[in-house]
């Protein structure tokens, strides 16, 4: 990968399921992204997908990301199975682990060793998907799962294409680690910096890759963007922005990121501020120079151009974050900025 690579452009979508479909097909009729991802936040992303996948033909669809460990390997294989049948074979499931907090007293689903699980979970979502495709008997036995039934009935057989394609978000270098070793791609956080890629992130990903063939593993990472067509809509945008990064910030996995840059009292600071629900006061704490490491900020043209110099040579796709709320089209428009 060099600096004169294209870099493919990625939208997430983060509204209402209803309206899933008729974004994804307005993306896929501008043809100025590659995919369309949908995280696990406020609605099950699989819903979401299922509209984009019935409303488009050629756009890539995916998670971004699915909660690995808030569904068990074999509940994550029928839904991105059967998404993946619905939309041809152009899906991918991204998987997150999400933090223990979230999986053990949202979900009440046990957490241990995230790393090792992650890259158990991953063999066991293939085993499953290998008995479909082939009739192979399942036999799954690990350390966190076993998955050693599935008579007939229950089998959805094969797909007549490849099984998805699954891409590990990682922070921690044990994440990257699993990602790089079983994974079909990365997704990294978008609390990054290209200091960060450059000098912590792509050299373990290198080491863990070392051996694996290169030509279909996917180098992706989330960029937050704050931009407008408008001078009130750009000082929205970093309003919104400034606090995403505050309340990341104040989340101790990802404190490595601000220890990279000297910036470990920001982290102490805004963690106090969580614990004591002062939420609303995040980005007040979150400087220009600090905005400026984190996110891309500038009108729609710059943008696009600056996204490009950010991540040229290091990533081969960027998912667009846009961390407010965005006027209609403004995603597609940077898209568009950042593509040519």
């Amino acid at each position: 990968m060099t600096d004169e690579t294209p870099l493919a452009i990625d939208m997430a979508f983060h509204g209402s399921p209803a309206l899933g479909g008729v974004t994804a097909r307005e993306a896929e009729d501008r043809g100025v992204v590659g995919g369309l991802f949908v995280p696990e936040g406020h609605h099950d992303p699989f819903i979401t997908l299922a509209m984009a996948a019935a409303n488009t033909r050629t756009l890539e669809i995916g998670s971004g990301i699915a909660l690995a460990f808030a569904r068990t390997p074999m509940s994550m294989a029928y839904s991105a199975y059967d998404l993946h049948q619905l939309a041809g074979g152009r899906s991918i499931l991204g998987l997150g682990s999400q933090i223990k907090a979230h999986i053990t007293r949202r979900y009440d689903m046990p957490w241990s060793e995230p790393a090792k699980r992650m890259a158990e979970y991953v063999e066991a979502l293939r085993a499953i998907w290998n008995c479909w495709q082939t009739g192979e008997a399942l036999d799954f036995r690990g350390d966190f799962y076993s998955h050693t039934l599935m008579p007939p009935l229950f089998n959805p057989g094969p797909l007549g294409f490849d099984s998805p394609r699954v891409w590990i978000a990682a922070v921690g270098p044990l994440m990257v680690r699993t990602a790089g070793t079983v994974g079909d791609g990365i997704i990294c956080h978008p609390l990054i910096s290209r200091r960060y890629l450059a000098e912590v992130m792509v050299p373990q990903l290198t080491e863990a890759r070392s051996g694996r063939p290169d030509h279909s593993f996917a180098t992706t990472t989330m960029a937050m963007v704050a931009t407008g067509h408008t001078e009130e809509a750009l000082a929205a945008a970093i309003a919104g922005t400034r606090k995403q990064i505050g309340f990341y910030a104040s989340t101790p996995a990802y404190r490595p990121v601000l220890d990279h840059h000297g910036w470990g009292d920001l982290h102490e600071e805004a963690n106090t501020f969580s614990k004591t629900g002062r939420w609303a006061e995040l980005a007040d704490l979150i400087d220009d120079e600090v905005l400026n490491t984190f996110a891309v900020v500038g009108e729609v043209s710059a943008a696009g151009a600056a996204l490009r110099e950010r991540f040229a040579g290091l990533v081969d796709r960027v998912t667009l974050s846009m961390p407010y709320q965005p006027a209609d089209g403004l995603a597609l428009d940077l898209a568009a900025a950042a593509s040519s």
